[in-house]
C-alpha cells in the first residue's frame, strides 16, 4: 500500500486478536490452495478464482474484490510488477516470479498476506530476490516481538536486505500497514531504516508487515489501469507480507498456521496467542 495520512491507531483487546487470528487463517488457507496452482500454463483468472472460492467457502469475504474499484480478490504481479497487479487470462510462462497478495474479511476482521513463487525452475538471482524478501519478512516479525517503536521493523528488514544482497532495492513509496476492522489503517510500517522511530508500540497493535524487493533500482511506474505498479528498469521483484499481533507476551503471526513458531524460534523468539 501507499503511505497514508495520519490517524489514530486501532488497538485490539486479546478477543478480537483471536477474531482476527480466524481471518488469518482463512487467507494462509487461500494462500496455500494457490501456491499449488502456480504453474507454467495457469492464468492469473484462474488462480483468483480459486482464491475467492476458498475464501467464500470459509464463510469469508476477499476483501480487495471491489476495494477502491480493484476488480479481483488477489493482486497477481509477476516478474517486474511489484505489486497490484490485476490477474487475468495470460498464461504464466516457466521461469516466472509471482507474488500473490490476498486477504479476507471474516465477521468484520480483515486479514492481508502475500507470498512470492517461482513457476518452474528459476535464476538464481530471481532464487536470491525470493527467499531474501521472505527472510527480511520474518526478521521484521521478529524485531516486532521486542520493538519500542515501530521504526526497529523497518531497520531489520533493511539490515537483512543489505547483508545479503546490497544491490537490492526496497520500495519506499509502498509500506506495511495497520490492520483490524478495516483493511488499511495507521501505523504506516516502512520496510526501510527511517530516521523517525515511528509510533510506539504496544499490546493490541495489529501490523500488515510487508517488504517489496527489487532486483535493481526502486522507480516505479503505474499502467494505464491504475493499479499496476511495475519497476521502472525491468528488474524483477518480490513481495511478502503478514499480518501480526503484538500481544502482551510478543507476537502472534494470524496469517501463518504455526502463528510463526518455527520462524520466529530460529530467530530466538517465542509465539505468544492472546
Amino acid at each position: 500500500m501507499s503511505l497514508l495520512r495520519p490517524e489514530r491507531i486501532e488497538f485490539k483487546s486479546p478477543a478480537q486478536i483471536r477474531r482476527m487470528r480466524a481471518s488469518g487463517l482463512v487467507t494462509a488457507a487461500a494462500l496455500a490452495a494457490v501456491r499449488e496452482a502456480v504453474v507454467p500454463g495457469a492464468t492469473g483468472a484462474a488462480i483468483d478464482a480459486l482464491a475467492e472460492a476458498s475464501i467464500r467457502a470459509a464463510g469469508a469475504e476477499p476483501n480487495f474484490l471491489g476495494y477502491e474499484g480493484y476488480p479481483a480478490s488477489l493482486c497477481f504481479s509477476v516478474n517486474d510488477v511489484v505489486v497490484h497487479g490485476i490477474p487475468g487470462p495470460q498464461a504464466i510462462r516457466p521461469g516466472d516470479v509471482v507474488s500473490i497478495d490476498c486477504g479476507a474479511v471474516l465477521d468484520g476482521w480483515h486479514s492481508d498476506a502475500a507470498i512470492t513463487v517461482g513457476a518452474g525452475e528459476l535464476d538464481a538471482r530471481s532464487e536470491t530476490l525470493i527467499e531474501v524478501t521472505r527472510q527480511a519478512l520474518w526478521d521484521g516479525i521478529a524485531a516486532f516481538a521486542n520493538a519500542t517503536h515501530v521504526g526497529a521493523i523497518g531497520a531489520a528488514i533493511e539490515a537483512r536486505v543489505r547483508a545479503a544482497e546490497p544491490s537490492f532495492g526496497i520500495l519506499r513509496e509502498y509500506v506495511g500497514h495497520g490492520i483490524g476492522s478495516a483493511m488499511h489503517m495507521r501505523p504506516d510500517v516502512v520496510n526501510f531504516a527511517a530516521r523517525e522511530r515511528g509510533p510506539r508500540v504496544r499490546p493490541g497493535m495489529v501490523l500488515a508487515i510487508e517488504p517489496m524487493v527489487v532486483e535493481r533500482k526502486i522507480a516505479t511506474s503505474t499502467d494505464t489501469d491504475g493499479w499496476t505498479v511495475r519497476t521502472v528498469d525491468g528488474g524483477r521483484a518480490a513481495h511478502w507480507e503478514h499480518t501480526v499481533a503484538r500481544t502482551e507476551g510478543g507476537v502472534w503471526v494470524l496469517t501463518e498456521p504455526d502463528g510463526g513458531e518455527a520462524e520466529l524460534a530460529a530467530r530466538g523468539i517465542q509465539i505468544a496467542p492472546a
